[in-house]
């Protein structure tokens, strides 16, 4: 079984646009979720497909960070918040996860954050 990564996430400024080659996407809120008696980190946004040559379309989706480990203990140079995270690799911890934060949520897809 593999075993959990921790990270730092760094809580960036919402609502900014980033542009990638076939559109763009956005982060529009930070949240968190109890599951399993601790609290998860996801971020939701959506993606617009609106300047590639095979045609347009969009979807919303949620960015799950991880577990929190402890919630905005620093900042760093640039005056950000920065929380320790734990990614979660288990496929049945994924699905059901998921599920909670497609019922919550207006998102088409669920990604996890895992780290290689």
């Amino acid at each position: 079984m593999k075993k959990n990564r921790h990270y730092e996430y760094v809580h960036r400024d919402l609502d900014r646009e980033v542009i990638a080659i076939g559109g763009h996407y956005r982060f529009s809120s930070e949240k968190r979720i109890t599951f399993s008696g601790r609290q998860v980190l996801y971020l939701s946004g959506y993606a617009l497909f609106d300047s590639t040559c095979c045609g347009a379309g969009g979807c919303g989706y949620a960015l799950v960070q991880g577990f929190v480990e402890n919630w905005k203990y620093r900042s760093d140079p640039d005056g950000f918040s920065v929380s320790r995270v734990e990614e979660i690799c288990e496929a049945d911890c994924q699905m059901e996860l998921g599920r909670l934060i497609k019922d919550r949520e207006n998102v088409q897809q669920v990604v996890f954050r895992t780290w290689l």
